[in-house]
């Protein structure tokens, strides 16, 4: 049952209101209420008293598009404690508007020069919006230098979070216009990388990456031999617990130069755990998804292969303080362990044994992960 309020809700006519909802709700008990608020200017203390005497007789209550101003009198007196209130968001149109980066929950339209807006698939995306701004706030908090969300809007059936990005670029995009400053961009991602792994984390804030690894390997107990699924799981157990942050989606597109400042974004993924995880993430956004199809860094990353590969091995390299192949080959294998158990679970779940391209995939994965397991004995480095 949608009631819709308009103008101004006060002292003077809270009577007739009450009488008017009265009229509305008649054999209706049981029934869910939605308040509109679209055309509610105002709502006083008299109308606030009229929803909680609503609220007695139906539970099932929620205020819907409550203006920046009827919001805030909502927040103030605790109403948002006691039913759902939703905000009118401006709507905000991307049509036309440059795609600058693809994440798994969403893309990022610049709508002008100083503004992106980060579009979420899911229709439902109010909860998800929240959390990631909550994780930017707390990175930001603990010293990582982020963009914050300022603003959230609607965009056709779902919702965006604004963020002012003045003369921002990518760090992709620096690498395919500005191809010698590859070295520079290696520096500058490996700083900001250890500038992550050295920051600690109050105990419960962020999530376990090791719990959700070990997720993963359980997964492919089914598609392991024995021998090999045992393996994987007790290297992944063997990983001590550690209160250090990663981020989990740390890639190209995901690091932005703004007014000579580097910026971490896309903060959806943020966890605590050891290195290895956040290493088998990058492994995997230069090097393995594309290992059978080579188009798909170019689809995802904005990078080719082989621009991806060197990037990912001066990376490494500088990130372990070393040029010694051995031991970059070392760490990199470590990391592929884990890069191979996220690909194949993945790709099982996204119905890949159904289709010949996804199977040959799978196959190599499994291959590749199958020998390693065979000569690894720890994931540490």
């Amino acid at each position: 049952m949608n009631i819709v309020l308009d103008g101004r809700i006060d002292s003077s006519n809270a009577p007739y209101w009450e009488e008017k909802i009265r009229e509305q709700l008649e054999g209706k008990e049981g029934e869910p209420i939605v308040l509109d608020g679209t055309s509610l200017e105002y709502i006083s203390s008299a109308g606030l008293r009229l929803i909680l005497r609503m609220k007695k007789r139906f539970p099932d209550i929620r205020f819907i598009n409550a203006s920046p101003e009827v919001y805030g009198i909502l927040e103030t007196t605790g109403f948002t404690e006691i039913i759902q209130v939703e905000k009118a968001y401006r709507a905000v149109s991307v049509q036309g508007c440059e795609v600058i980066g693809h994440g798994s929950n969403g893309t990022i339209y610049r709508i002008d020069q100083d503004t992106v807006v980060k579009v979420y698939k899911e229709a439902d995306a109010l909860r998800e919006i929240q959390k990631e701004r909550q994780l930017a706030k707390l990175a930001l908090i603990l010293g990582i230098p982020t963009a914050i969300s300022y603003d959230v809007v609607r965009v056709e059936d779902t919702y965006g979070s604004v963020f002012e990005f003045l003369n921002a670029r990518s760090f992709t995009r620096i690498l395919t216009e500005e191809p010698d400053k590859l070295d520079w961009c290696v520096h500058e991602y490996v700083k900001m990388l250890r500038l992550i792994h050295s920051t600690a984390v109050p105990a419960g804030k962020l999530p376990d990456m090791k719990e959700t690894v070990l997720s993963w390997a359980g997964f492919l107990q089914n598609y392991l031999p024995m021998e090999a699924g045992e393996k994987l799981i007790s290297l992944v157990e063997a990983v001590p617990h550690d209160d250090h942050m990663i981020h989990g989606d740390y890639h190209t597109k995901n690091l932005v130069l703004q007014n000579d400042e580097v910026l971490l974004i896309d903060m959806d993924t943020l966890a605590v755990g050891h290195p290895i995880f956040e290493l088998a993430s990058i492994f995997n956004a230069y090097n393995g998804f594309s290992e059978i199809d080579h188009t798909r860094i170019e689809r995802f990353q904005g990078i080719n292969l082989e621009t991806g590969k060197k990037f990912w091995h001066k990376c490494l390299a500088e990130y372990l303080e070393t040029d010694r192949e051995d031991r970059i080959r070392e760490v990199e294998n470590k990391a592929r362990i884990v890069g191979y158990t996220r690909l194949i679970r993945r790709s099982i779940r996204r119905k890949g044994m159904e289709t010949e391209k996804g199977r040959k995939e799978i196959d190599h994965w499994k291959t590749e992960l199958i020998e390693l397991l065979a000569v690894t004995d720890t994931l540490l480095f």
